[in-house]
């Protein structure tokens, strides 16, 4: 059960590697920048090596599914709709990358205005605490938790500076 949820939600993030792409290519030819490539390889690295290390701590240890599985399974599940929340709220210029289109305008929806950076808080962090939840993946989240953490805050860093201009 804990592989075939894994799997499941593994695919449901290369629906949105799909939707980036697809949004990246249109925006190039459009005229956006891109801000911070080193890093976004770096971030899609490690979110790559966080699931799979996630998944083969779960092997190592025989996990059977239970209860912190179930919870772990939820909180992914509600990552995953919060993706998708922000996937259509930002609609053609959403990506994986950071990009600014030279029309670019800031999001002032509800979530928005309320939540900074709700693609990271509400989706990225949790659903990382789920997966590792789903796995019983305590290593991972240990020591792949903070690594993530200081990608991410760099990630942050060089979103609001490339979007300085826009405020």
């Amino acid at each position: 059960m804990i592989t075939t949820l894994f799997f499941l939600f593994f695919a449901i993030r290369l629906v949105s590697l799909s939707i980036s792409i697809r949004n990246e290519k249109r925006l190039i030819a459009e005229g956006a920048k891109q801000f911070g490539e080193k890093n976004s390889k770096l971030l899609a690295a490690a979110h790559i090596a966080y699931y799979f290390a996630a998944l083969a701590e779960s092997h190592l240890r025989g996990t059977s599914f239970d209860a912190v599985s179930t919870a772990g399974a939820a909180l992914t599940a509600f990552a995953l709709a919060m993706l998708f929340y922000v996937i259509h709220a930002l609609g053609k210029i959403w990506t994986l990358k950071i990009y600014i289109h030279p029309q670019h305008t800031l999001n002032h929806s509800w979530l928005f205005r309320h939540v900074r950076h709700p693609n990271y808080f509400l989706n990225v962090i949790p659903e990382l605490i789920g997966i590792g939840l789903l796995c019983h993946a305590w290593t991972t989240m240990a020591i792949g938790l903070p690594v993530y953490l200081v990608i991410l805050a760099v990630r942050i860093r060089q979103e609001q500076a490339a979007m300085r201009h826009l405020w």
